[in-house]
This record gives C-alpha cells, sequence and structure tokens, in this order.
C-alpha cells in the first residue's frame, strides 16, 4: 500500500468542504490513515514549500498557507499518489478534468481547495513533516 500526503487548503475548510473532499478520497478507494487539523505559522509554510522558494508566488502562497486552518491528512491505497493526483486535478480549476476536486471546489490556482505529493519520495518527506509514525494507523 503505497502514502501520500495530503492537505485541504484554507479556502476549502473555511468553506466547511472537508467531508465533501474526503468522500471523493474515500469513494475511489483511498483510506484516511491519519488526519489532524492544524495551522500552519508563515515559517512553518515557509520551510514546508521551501521548494518553490524561487518562484513569484511563494511569499504570497505562503501567507495564504498560514492564513486559516488547514487538514493535514495521509492517504493510503494502491497507487496513492497516482490516484490522488487525478482526483485532484490540474492545479488551475480552470483547466482541471470535470468531477475533480478543483474543478468543482477550487476558486483559483492558488485558492484550489487541495495539496498532494507529486512522488513517492516527496511523499514520504512530506508526511514526515505533519505526521509521526505513531498517528500513522493502517
Amino acid at each position: 500500500m503505497e502514502r501520500t500526503l495530503s492537505l485541504i487548503k484554507p479556502d476549502a475548510v473555511s468553506r466547511n468542504l472537508t467531508g465533501a473532499i474526503n468522500s471523493r478520497f474515500e469513494q475511489a478507494g483511498l483510506r484516511i490513515i491519519a488526519q489532524k487539523r492544524l495551522r500552519l505559522t508563515t515559517s512553518q509554510a515557509e520551510k514546508f514549500y521551501e521548494i518553490h522558494r524561487e518562484r513569484a508566488f511563494y511569499g504570497s502562497f505562503c501567507e495564504y498557507m498560514s492564513s486559516g486552518p488547514i487538514v493535514a491528512q495521509v492517504l493510503g491505497g494502491e497507487n496513492a499518489v497516482l490516484r490522488n493526483r487525478e482526483l485532484m486535478g490540474a492545479t488551475n480549476p480552470a483547466n482541471a478534468e470535470i468531477g475533480t476536486i478543483r474543478r468543482d471546489f477550487g476558486e483559483s490556482i492558488e485558492h484550489n481547495a487541495v495539496h498532494g505529493s507529486d512522488s513517492l519520495e516527496n511523499a514520504a518527506v512530506e508526511i514526515g513533516f505533519f505526521f509521526s509514525e505513531l498517528e500513522i494507523i493502517e
């Protein structure tokens, strides 16, 4: 079973979409094997998204990610990384396929409802940022 990180971003949490988004994961055969609601500080967001430090959107995006609560979770299942990325859809909700999370719930490229790991290697690092092994129940 693969693991991947999923973040429900502040825009979706503030619109009370956590249950609707989690339902999509579960209906697609992914299991939520760890979950917590938290609020990142700006410095925590900067550390988590450090890979994007050189990009123009980095500062505003880190501010946004620390602007309200998020839901961090570990999803488990067969091909979890790829499956989650298919469920999320394209980064820009306007370009995402109909029926994807970002198309249905995203408001903009930045406020696109969810984040998901893009590889197994990054999933392991990202999961470790938010969770200890004691918190992950398979």
